[in-house]
């Protein structure tokens, strides 16, 4: 990942920072510059609670270059309480305890170290079980 790319996306890998659309109230994720419910402007950042549930997910046993040492990992479909769906890496749980409909919230994790072990390591956003008060 080149330097710049990362410096530009850290407020959505770190925070979970998208945009709300000030003419319709539709919060958008990841940010886009035109609202895809109204078609207008929709550049107001939007602070995201990290909180969702599990809709849909998978076990990847076969991961793409980069990603070799972290199988198996399960990723999710994550409907946000606000509304949209995003794609991230499930943490803090074992496979097998996944339940589509599971109450999760964002942490910040490794998502990788780009090129070899001197290489810059890249954080992001994943989700875990929400943790139960007893």
């Amino acid at each position: 990942m080149e330097v710049p790319r990362h410096w530009r996306l850290r407020k959505q890998r770190y925070g979970l920072v998208g945009e709300a659309c000030p003419h319709c109230e539709s919060k958008l994720f990841p940010p886009r510059d035109v609202c895809p419910e109204c078609g207008k402007d929709a550049r107001e950042p939007y602070q995201f609670s990290g909180r969702g549930e599990v809709y849909s997910f998978t076990t990847v046993y076969e991961p793409p270059t980069g990603f070799e040492e972290y199988a198996p990992y399960t990723v999710a479909l994550v409907k946000l309480e606000e509304g949209p769906m995003v794609t991230a890496q499930l943490t803090d749980v074992n496979s097998k305890d996944v339940k589509i409909g599971m109450p999760v919230e964002m942490v910040t994790r490794k998502i990788r170290t780009d090129g070899d072990e001197r290489g810059m390591i890249i954080y992001g956003y994943k989700f875990r079980p929400v943790l139960q008060k007893s």
